[in-house]
């Protein structure tokens, strides 16, 4: 006889409830509040934006121009130095003493030389009493002349020699900022192995990499913003834009730069914005899209959006945004017009 099994009311309750429960996740999904990406004719404006950094004016990385072993560095991250300070200093005991042996060559060839000139002075006197040929007088001569040779090339060596010991200590050559020092004390220092990197934080620039075809006829009215900037105060009017004489062959791409107005806390590296005057074609002006400032998804540094097909499920999809205005933000890249987002991202991250 075949045994029946009996389930309990609750467990079976139970088993229903685990049942319907991916159900329940759709449900919740196909519910979620979603917001259209609006764009077209009627969001054309006069203004594009490009994505620029902020570089230094001037900045030198200093390398080793001689091999030695590194035994100070008098400067780390962040130091202000004034020009003509010592840096970093390099073993030079051997060019010293390199140094010294020339000099010590140096005095040897004009102790010679002296010899040489009154050797030849006593040949003059006895060659006017005819007591000697003039061929003695010539070889004396040309001695004489071989030692003054000789004191010159021994005087050359020892002045490279010198100038040879100034390549063991590396000095600031303008007053800055040291930004990165990538060597230690004890390190071996190469020719042309960088020791120190050093900017003027006095001098800086907006370097933005723009399309060719959006470059305007005339840069007078270049517009930018730092958002990282803690004094950010939102667009600020550029003066003295230019353009480089060189369009980049796989990008077709220039670079525009302009010189930043003196502003407290601004470093190089930090992230800019520029907003050129649209280029307006035969389509009458630029497409720009919106969402609604609620539906960004910012994880680290992840920025994102959550679109829904047409079925309901959301996707994450990373975005580059633009300018806010009110409640919405302008989406310059990762979506299209016509595509859903939603407007709760957390609703939409629970959605399996």
């Amino acid at each position: 006889m075949t045994p029946t099994w009996k389930i309990p009311c609750a467990a079976a309750l139970l088993c229903a409830t685990s049942l319907l429960a991916p159900l329940s996740a759709w449900s919740a999904g196909a519910a979620l509040a979603t917001a259209q990406v609006q764009g077209g004719a009627s969001q054309r404006a006069d203004l594009q934006s490009f994505d620029g950094v902020v570089e230094p004016v001037r900045q030198a990385t200093l390398a080793a121009q001689v091999a030695g072993s590194i035994v100070s560095l008098s400067v780390k991250v962040g130091d202000s130095v004034r020009a003509g300070q010592e840096l970093a200093r390099i073993d030079a005991r051997a060019a010293g003493q390199n140094a010294q042996a020339s000099a010590a060559q140096v005095d040897a060839a004009r102790a010679a030389l002296a010899v040489a000139g009154k050797d030849f002075e006593r040949q003059q006197q006895l060659l006017q009493k005819q007591y000697i040929s003039q061929a003695a007088l010539e070889r004396s001569q040309s001695q004489f002349d071989a030692a003054q040779a000789q004191v010159k090339a021994l005087q050359a060596q020892s002045e490279a020699a010198q100038t040879q010991q100034r390549f063991f200590v590396i000095q600031a050559p303008f007053a800055g900022v040291v930004s990165d020092v990538p060597v230690a004390v004890g390190d071996m220092a190469m020719p042309g192995r960088p020791l120190l990197t050093l900017h003027d934080p006095s001098s800086l620039r907006v370097t933005a990499s723009v399309a060719q075809s959006a470059v305007p006829a005339s840069l007078e009215k270049l517009q930018f913003e730092l958002p990282g900037w803690s004094g950010s105060t939102g667009l600020m009017s550029a003066s003295g834009a230019s353009v480089l004489p060189l369009v980049d062959a796989a990008t077709h791409s220039v670079q525009v730069r302009f010189k930043l107005p003196a502003l407290s806390g601004v470093a190089p590296g930090m992230f800019a914005r520029v907003w050129l005057p649209a280029v307006t074609g035969a389509s009458g002006g630029v497409d720009r899209l919106f969402v609604p400032v609620t539906a960004v998804v910012r994880r680290a540094e992840l920025t994102a959006l959550y679109l829904v097909d047409a079925e309901g499920r959301p996707a994450l999809r990373q975005v580059r945004l633009g300018r806010v205005q009110g409640d919405r933000v302008e989406v310059l890249s990762g979506v299209r017009a016509g595509d859903k987002v939603a407007t709760d991202p957390q609703a939409a991250a629970q959605v399996r």
